[in-house]
């Protein structure tokens, strides 16, 4: 087979994305490649498939137990010989594994990096035929990138133990250094280095001011219902409050974090990737290994230490291609949390991580198109805005605030920088609280000059003025607010300051979510095609827990809302959908087009077609030459049902070989019988009789059938 059969038969697709072709001739020729594609964008097939048209074994280099597990278990469903060999293999299950290996039985094999450096591994590694050697995640090896790993610097040995073999190096984020210090690490400096866009358009990117986040998300959340999503946190304890807070409010959640019992742990993983569980909370530590196609959204609930982060975490979103949405929440307190954990890490690398958080911080307080930050970030440019972000869907409307922000850092200057921000508005708004009369603020000639704005445009002007370092904050001295050297100048007149008009973010979050689901309704279209993805969904999860595999290792969402678009009742047709190799064909085909079929023909305003389509699937066997008995065998129904089947299309229309069925001189003695017979309401039987029983009620039927179709032309 050529590479174009192999993706079909496979992996159910029938062209390649951008950049996949090219990699794939390049393995197979024998060159090294690095590899640059953002999370979902499809780089497992680049190593995957070479595998399957090169003679021997392909080693796949992965980091996480979890991550190996699910490719294993996709490549299986689709027929492909693959393992893997790690800790969580008992000494039996990796003899059987070394028994298929040293039988060339295997075509793919994923260890840790810790297990291939092994000397015995290495060794055993020289007994097999290796084709190809595949490093995924391979920014770890760089000290540029942003989860480097001593141990990945080590594989350049199995350059040196197998010199002639081709290296493919592949990664979701790495900058221009980052994959410089790959190519030397992993001594292929020869390498063709290909770099996919790292535009993932169907993510919608939001940003909110991390005020009452919790009240926000839940807002957020009553909207995804259903969906499955995921909320990042910074810290182990935060995962389990965060989780209590929403389970208080009636939603079912359950958290995740490298603190956890390992079953435990795997335990709620399994159960998010099998849809029983729809939502979790978690440190970065979740997700590395999970090639669930389907979750709908992706919540920061703190900030991330760095853009590779971030974006890494929000492409665990939409991978099948559909519409996803990422939320993040920021506040300037996050900045200085994520500052002090730079401070107590390595020295190496502390200046690194300061300017990668920077960058960050850039994200967040952008006024431009934030697909266009990301973007340049990694090197890509583009000159159009994406229009699928809050700042595109809601561009700012700016003010001058210089007499407002004047009035914050005259406060802040009058009472000796001992201001937290709840006391400070208070002073501006002009209340007169006991924590007031206490200090007496109240004869400050700055009491009450700012109370024509509300509490909530106060915070977030406040906000604004620290998150642009107008003035800054000790959270080490009760959060109060502190003056610098842009602040006198404010205060000064020397510097203007520009806002962010103030807008309500639960309306911000209302308007993202009608959009949501303005969205979804355009992609499911009506009720009964919603009805009909039901079904597929619940038939998908019921053959899933019958083979102990993922829902999604059946077929991911995207294919079945191209099964729901296109409708297919028969097994050429099914063929055709994309995600649709011959082995889940085989497997599910049938299940599939029977409930496709059965919902179908509810509709009362379907047409002849739609109303035949269990017949159609009968004509399809018959166009490939089975024979009756074949068909029957195939589609588990009696012999006399395909001839039904095959006599009722015929009537209409279709191209129908009567001769098969009935000779020249049989159609002559039937057509005869009938016309001698001419029995009421065109019955057979009388006929049947006529002729002694000698033919078939189907040869009098496709007889009786072919003399109406003579009379009606």
């Amino acid at each position: 087979m050529n590479k174009l059969q192999v993706l079909k038969k496979y992996f159910g697709y029938d062209q390649f994305r951008p950049l996949q072709a090219e990699i794939v001739d390049t393995i197979l020729n024998g060159a090294d490649a690095l590899v640059l594609m953002p999370t979902g964008g499809g780089k497992s097939l680049c190593y995957q498939l070479p595998a399957l048209l090169l003679p021997g074994l392909t080693l796949v280099i992965s980091p996480l137990i979890s991550l190996m597990k699910d490719q294993v278990e996709n490549l299986k469903a689709n027929g492909i010989a693959a393992e893997y060999i790690n800790s969580s293999l008992d000494a039996s299950d990796t003899r059987r594994i070394a028994d298929l290996l040293l039988n060339n039985q295997l075509k793919l094999l994923y260890v840790s990096p810790e297990k291939v450096l092994a000397p015995s591994f290495l060794n055993f590694l020289k007994k097999l035929d290796l084709s190809l050697i595949a490093v995924d995640e391979a920014h770890c090896v760089s000290f540029w990138g942003h989860d480097f790993r001593p141990e990945y610097t080590q594989l350049k040995e199995l350059r040196a133990l197998f010199p002639n073999l081709p290296l493919i190096a592949l990664t979701a984020t790495a900058d221009k250094l980052t994959r410089k210090d790959i190519l030397i690490q992993l001594e292929m400096p020869d390498a063709q280095i290909f770099i996919s866009s790292f535009d993932r358009p169907n993510l919608s990117l939001n940003v909110r001011i991390g005020r009452k986040r919790m009240e926000q998300l839940i807002d957020f959340m009553q909207r995804k219902k259903g969906q499955p999503g995921i909320i990042y946190c910074l810290s182990r304890k935060s995962t389990e409050q965060v989780a209590a807070d929403l389970r208080a409010k009636g939603h079912k959640v359950e958290f995740y974090h490298a603190g956890m019992p390992p079953a435990e742990r795997a335990k709620v993983q399994e159960a998010f990737i099998k849809d029983e569980t729809l939502v979790i909370c978690a440190t970065i530590a979740f997700g590395m290994g999970i090639d669930k196609p389907n979750v709908r959204w992706v919540v920061h609930y703190n900030l991330p230490k760095n853009i590779e982060s971030f974006y890494q975490e929000i492409g665990r979103a939409g991978r099948d291609g559909l519409q996803a949405e990422t939320l993040l929440f920021y506040s300037y307190r996050d900045f200085v949390m994520q500052m002090d954990m730079i401070d107590a890490t390595d020295p190496e690398r502390k200046q690194l991580q300061i300017a990668k958080i920077e960058r960050l911080k850039q994200y967040c307080e952008t006024s431009i198109c934030r697909r266009r930050i990301l973007l340049s970030y990694f090197n890509e440019e583009t000159n159009k805005d994406c229009g699928n972000c809050d700042i595109c869907k809601s561009p700012r409307n700016y003010i001058d605030g210089t007499t407002w922000a004047q009035m914050a850092l005259s406060a802040i200057a009058r009472t000796n920088e001992r201001l937290s921000m709840s006391t400070l508005i208070e002073i501006l708004k002009g209340n007169f609280t006991q924590n007031i009369k206490q200090h007496q603020y109240n004869l400050l000639k700055t009491f009450g000059v700012g109370k024509e704005l509300k509490y909530e445009e106060w915070v977030d002007y406040l906000t604004q003025m620290l998150n642009i370092g107008i003035m800054d904050i000790a959270y080490d001295d009760h959060h109060t607010y502190k003056l610098n050297k842009a602040s006198w100048e404010v205060i000064k007149g020397e510097k203007s300051v520009n806002l962010s008009k103030y807008s309500s973010p639960f309306e911000k979050n209302k308007q993202m979510e009608e959009e949501s689901l303005t969205n979804s309704s355009k992609s499911l279209k009506v009720s009964f095609e919603e009805k009909l993805l039901d079904n597929l969904k619940q038939l998908r999860l019921r053959l899933a827990n019958e083979i102990k595999v993922p829902a999604y290792a059946i077929f991911n969402d995207a294919t079945l809302l191209q099964i729901v678009q296109k409708k297919p009742v028969t097994p050429s047709a099914f063929r055709e959908i994309d995600g649709v190799g011959e082995v889940k064909l085989a497997k599910y085909g049938e299940a599939f087009l029977q409930e496709v079929i059965s919902v179908v023909n509810q509709q009362s305003n379907a047409g002849v077609v739609i109303e035949g389509s269990t017949y159609l699937i009968t004509y399809d066997h018959y166009k490939q030459g089975k024979t009756v008995e074949e068909i029957s065998q195939i589609r588990q129904v009696n012999v006399n049902t395909i001839y039904s089947h095959l006599i009722l299309l015929y009537s209409k229309g279709y191209q129908i070989d009567i001769n098969q069925f009935v000779t020249d001189i049989e159609q002559t003695e039937i057509a005869k019988a009938i016309k001698e017979v001419n029995a009421p309401n065109n019955q057979l039987k009388p006929v049947f009789e006529h002729l002694n029983q000698r033919y078939s009620y189907d040869k009098i039927r496709f007889v009786s059938t072919m003399i109406k179709n003579q009379e009606t032309i």
